[in-house]
C-alpha cells in the first residue's frame, strides 16, 4: 500500500467460511460410500471425531488468542519449542496442503462429469479443466484476500444447500428395513476406530483462520471465535448428512456408489436434481480449493519472514498477496494433477494423500503439546485463568491426534516420519545463509 498501512479485511464470517468452506470440499460428498461398510460404525465414529475437533478448536482458539501470528501451527510451535521443531512441522503441513489440493482439484472436477460428459470422455479434458480451475483460484487469491473471502464465502452458502436439503428429506423419508440393514452391522472397536480415520478426513481444516492471522481484523478475538464456531458448524453438518445418507440407503446399495448424495438425489426428486446436486458438490470442492489455494501460500509466506524459509517466498505484491509463494505451490499441484492421469502413478498419488493427513495430524500433535507447554511456562496470557480446563482440553486433544494417527496405519505413519526428515536439510541450509 502506498501509505504504509494494509488494512486487516478478513472478519469473523469470512473467517468462519475459511473454516467450514476447507473443511467441506467433495470429499464429505463421497464419504457414505466409504463408510458403508461400518454401518453403525460410523455413527459413533462421527461422535467421536466431532469431540477430538472440538478439543482440537479449543487448543486452536486457545493459541490464536494468545499468539495472533500468522503462520498458525508455525507461530504456536515456535512460541514452545523453538525455530527447528516449528519448521519441520509447518513443512510437513505446507506439503499436505499442496499434495491435498491436487485430490480436491481433481474430485471436484469430476462431479462436473454428470453435467459435461466430454470432461471424461476427450482425451486430457479432466486435466485441462483441473488445471483451469486451479489457476483460476490461484489468481483469485492473488488478486487480493478480499476477492479469495468473498469467493469462500458464497461457496460455503451454496455448498450447504444440498447437504440440508437432502437430510431433511431423508429423515422424513427414513424406513425400518433400510435403518435395520445399517443397524445389523455389528459394532467393533476396530470398526469405530477405521470409520474414524475416514471422518476425520471430513474436519481437517478446522485451524484454517489461523493461518493468514496479519490479514484478519481483531485476529486475537476473530480467530478463537471463528474457529470454534466454525468447527462446531461443520461437525454438525457432516454428521446429519452423512449421518441421513448411511441411515436411508442400505450398505449394501451404498458402498457400490460413485456419488451417494447424487444417488439419493436421484431417489427423491429424479435425475435433474441428482445432476444438480452434483454441480453443488464441485462447487464445494472448488470452494475448498479456494482456501486451500490461501493457505498454501501464506503459510510458507510466514516461515519465510521468519527467516526459515527461502527469502523469494516473502515477497508479497502490490495488494499484499505472496506471489512466488502461490504460484510456485499451485505449481507443485500441477505437477500432481498431471501425474495422477497417468495410470501408474494414481496408486502413488493415492498414497501422497494419506501421507497428507498423517502430516496434518502430527501438526495438531505438536500444537496440543505447544498448548501444554505454553500454559507449563505460563506463556498463555488470560488463558492462565483456565488452567486445569486447557490441561484436560490440550491433554485429550494430543491422545485423540495419537489415535488418529495411530488409525492410518504403521506405513504412512513411517513415510510420514521420512516426510518430516526431509525438512531438516532444508531448514539447515537456509538457517546457514539466513539465520534468525
Amino acid at each position: 500500500m502506498a501509505d504504509g498501512a494494509r488494512p486487516q479485511l478478513l472478519g469473523f464470517w469470512m473467517c468462519t467460511a475459511l473454516v467450514v468452506g476447507n473443511s467441506i470440499g467433495s470429499g464429505v460428498f463421497l464419504l457414505p460410500a466409504a463408510l458403508a461398510p461400518f454401518g453403525i460404525n460410523s455413527l459413533l465414529a462421527w461422535l467421536f471425531t466431532a469431540a477430538g475437533a472440538m478439543l482440537l478448536a479449543v487448543v486452536f482458539s486457545t493459541l490464536s488468542h494468545a499468539y495472533p501470528k500468522a503462520g498458525g501451527p508455525y507461530a504456536y510451535a515456535h512460541a514452545a519449542f523453538g525455530p527447528l521443531a516449528a519448521f519441520i512441522v509447518a513443512w510437513g503441513y505446507w506439503i499436505s496442503i499442496w499434495v491435498g489440493n491436487a485430490a480436491i482439484a481433481t474430485g471436484a472436477v469430476s462431479y462436473l462429469t454428470p453435467l459435461m460428459p466430454w470432461i471424461a470422455t476427450v482425451p486430457g479434458a479432466s486435466a485441462a479443466v483441473t488445471l483451469l480451475a486451479l489457476w483460476v483460484l490461484t489468481f483469485v487469491n492473488w488478486y487480493g484476500v478480499t476477492a479469495s473471502g468473498w469467493v469462500q464465502g458464497v461457496t460455503t452458502v451454496l455448498k450447504l444447500l444440498p447437504l440440508f436439503a437432502i437430510a431433511a428429506m431423508g429423515l422424513i423419508s427414513l424406513h425400518p428395513a433400510e435403518l435395520a440393514a445399517t443397524l445389523d452391522i455389528p459394532l467393533s472397536v476396530s470398526g469405530i476406530t477405521a470409520a474414524a480415520t475416514l471422518t476425520l478426513w471430513a474436519l481437517l481444516g478446522l485451524e484454517s483462520a489461523t493461518i493468514p492471522a496479519d490479514k484478519v481484523r481483531d485476529p486475537g478475538r476473530t480467530i478463537p471465535r471463528a474457529t470454534l464456531w466454525g468447527t462446531a458448524a461443520t461437525a454438525a453438518v457432516c454428521i446429519i448428512a452423512c449421518g441421513t445418507v448411511l441411515l436411508v440407503v442400505p450398505p449394501a446399495v451404498l458402498e457400490r456408489s460413485n456419488a451417494p448424495f447424487v444417488d439419493v438425489a436421484r431417489q427423491f426428486w429424479g435425475h435433474r436434481a441428482g445432476n444438480l446436486v452434483a454441480l453443488f458438490a464441485a462447487i464445494s470442492g472448488f470452494g475448498a480449493l479456494n482456501g486451500w489455494v490461501l493457505l498454501q501460500g501464506e503459510l510458507p509466506r510466514a516461515m519465510a519472514q521468519d527467516g526459515v524459509f527461502p527469502r523469494i517466498f516473502a515477497g508479497q505484491s502490490a495488494r499484499s498477496t505472496p506471489t512466488f509463494a502461490l504460484t510456485f505451490s499451485s505449481g507443485l499441484v500441477s505437477v500432481l494433477i498431471l501425474a495422477n492421469y497417468q495410470k501408474s502413478m494414481v496408486s502413488v498419488f493415492t498414497f501422497m494423500i494419506l501421507l497428507s493427513t498423517t502430516a496434518c495430524l502430527v501438526m495438531y500433535g505438536v500444537c496440543c503439546l505447544a498448548l501444554l507447554r505454553l500454559q507449563w511456562t505460563g506463556r498463555l496470557g488470560r488463558a492462565r485463568k483456565h488452567t486445569r480446563p486447557l490441561a484436560v482440553a490440550g491433554i485429550a486433544a494430543a491422545l485423540y491426534s495419537l489415535w488418529a494417527i495411530a488409525g492410518a496405519g504403521l506405513e504412512a505413519m513411517l513415510w510420514g516420519c521420512a516426510l518430516l526428515a526431509l525438512g531438516a536439510p532444508v531448514y539447515a541450509a537456509v538457517h546457514r545463509k539466513e539465520p534468525v
